[in-house]
């Protein structure tokens, strides 16, 4: 007798349809159609060659606003998820390139600590090195601070986020099931439509501001929307460096703040408050070793990118009245040691709990 319920790869055929059927005639899915076709991707119901096509038609047609809520949906469903304690501030979620970075030297690990140092907790997420750019990534930048965080099942990510209000997503270990899509990325050779949903999705569950970084001006539009039906009613988006939330020193920083729906535009001009300089370049994961304990000692070539961005971060997430005096309390805790204390702490937390 045959089943009256499709199979999974008839149900992703006509999804395959709508996207993939030319310039002319390819229509958007629905929220809902977008949601089982990636999580008929995650779970290979589809066939590689049906994934292969789904994945590079939609990239040519790009993904509308309800195809990325509802592909968001799928990740919020079968995701990982952390929560902050009762007491905890609510915490800054970046949302960055997965694939890393290769041209500009990294700030946000710097940052985060920083930040966590002045009681805001931080979300971070990433992957290992991937296609297309396989660029530095998180984890591999906390290693480098003598942070290892690979391997730590999710409820020790938990206790350390309620213990220290840092958190870092490590892909690999924390949703196995998105890994499935990476081969897909190197055969196609191109970034993937779930590359713009990495720069969307966070894996906290509750109030935070969601930090996400955009390249073109249609990606940034197309991300207000997304979050918008997605029930996303606080964030920031950021022309960063490389398409990341590191806000550049060399040039004036687009972003806007987005509450309830409404975009606010803000143009931070570095050269106003003392921090303009050129981007210090990516050059080997030694010197930036060496650069990164500098900047945390406040002082080398990346200390004055560390005090803009944490300064604009402080500032932006409400622990400091103005952005100069954002800027200021950035500079003190750097002098004062406790970035480095700080770090020292999740160092000492992260073997304990290894150790449990």
């Amino acid at each position: 007798m045959k089943s009256t319920v499709g199979s999974g790869r008839e149900r992703f055929k006509e999804h395959l349809r709508k996207v993939g059927s030319g310039e002319h005639t390819s229509k958007g899915l629905s929220r809902e159609e977008a949601a089982e076709a990636l999580a008929l991707m995650l779970r290979e119901e589809a066939t590689p060659a049906q994934i292969g096509a789904f994945l590079i038609a939609h990239r040519i047609r790009r993904p509308e606003p309800q195809e990325l809520t509802g592909m968001l949906d799928t990740y919020r469903s079968m995701g990982p998820v952390i929560q902050s304690p009762a007491d905890q501030r609510r915490p800054l979620c970046f949302g960055m390139p997965f694939d890393g970075r290769t041209r500009t030297a990294p700030i946000y690990p710097l940052t985060s600590l920083v930040l966590v140092a002045c009681g805001q907790p931080v979300v971070l997420q990433g992957g290992d090195r991937m296609p297309i750019k396989y660029g530095i990534t998180a984890l591999d930048l906390f290693r480098l601070l003598d942070l290892n965080l690979d391997g730590l099942p999710l409820s020790t990510v938990q206790d350390g986020f309620n213990n220290h209000g840092f958190a870092l997503i490590h892909q690999p270990d924390h949703f196995r099931m998105a890994e499935s899509l990476i081969d897909y990325r190197e055969q196609l050779g191109k970034r993937p439509p779930v590359a713009s949903l990495e720069l969307l999705w966070t894996a906290h569950q509750g109030a935070h501001l969601l930090v996400s970084g955009f390249v073109h001006p249609p990606t940034e539009s197309r991300a207000w929307e997304a979050l918008r039906l997605a029930g996303e009613t606080n964030l920031l988006t950021v022309k960063g460096l490389e398409g990341g939330t590191d806000l550049p020193i060399g040039r004036a920083c687009i972003t806007a703040r987005v509450r309830n729906g409404e975009a606010e535009r803000m143009i931070l001009h570095p050269r106003d408050h003392g921090c303009h300089n050129a981007d210090v370049e990516w050059t080997t994961e030694s010197i930036w070793q060496s650069q990164a304990f500098d900047a945390l000692r406040n002082r080398g070539p990346l200390s004055e990118a560390l005090r803009w961005n944490a300064g604009a971060y402080l500032w932006i997430a409400g622990l400091s009245d103005s952005l100069d005096s954002g800027i200021e309390k950035a500079a003190a805790v750097l002098e004062e040691g406790r970035v480095l204390d700080r770090l020292n702490q999740l160092r000492c937390l992260q073997s304990a709990l290894c150790i449990r």
